[in-house]
């Protein structure tokens, strides 16, 4: 039986196994994706995003070889003349791995690096729930990503 701490738990640990730590990869499952992949006793996850400075995923769960839990985002650079893709994913990073963040997932966090100030909101639950998250660069919005998820049922 899925218990939903422990699928939350597997999520964050997903997330900075893979983006966060920036390791896992595999080979692309469709043309021009970039997968990353993370697995620990009955769960496997799977991260496969195609884009780059605007970018398009979806981050996927199995419990025992069964899909349990989903989440899809999109994110993009507003302003290029401010910050990168490289500075973004530094920033974003950096804010994901502090102590406490829950590796974008029901967070509430503010943060100032050297590229912006870094913001994310969400709303909801591991069974259901939505975000945003920002990047400020001289009190200018340069980089947005919404996302929203949840638990998947046959």
């Amino acid at each position: 039986m899925l218990d939903l701490a422990e699928l939350h738990g597997f999520a964050i640990a997903a997330k900075k196994a893979t983006y966060v730590g920036n390791g896992n990869r595999q080979a692309a499952s469709r043309p021009g994706a970039h997968d990353l992949v993370f697995a620990s006793g009955a769960f496997s996850y799977l991260d496969s995003y195609v884009g780059g400075t605007d970018f398009l995923g979806q981050e996927v769960i199995w419990f025992h070889g069964q899909p349990v839990w989903a989440m899809n985002y999109y994110g993009r650079i507003l302003r290029a003349d401010l910050i990168d893709s490289t500075r973004a994913a530094e920033t974003l990073r950096a804010a994901l791995a502090l102590d406490g963040s829950e590796g974008r997932l029901l967070d509430t966090l503010d943060w100032t690096g050297p590229h912006g100030h870094y913001s994310i909101r969400s709303a909801g639950d591991i069974a259901g729930f939505q975000g945003h998250e920002t990047i400020h660069c001289g009190g200018v919005l340069a980089y947005e990503l919404d996302y929203h998820g949840g638990l998947v049922k046959p």
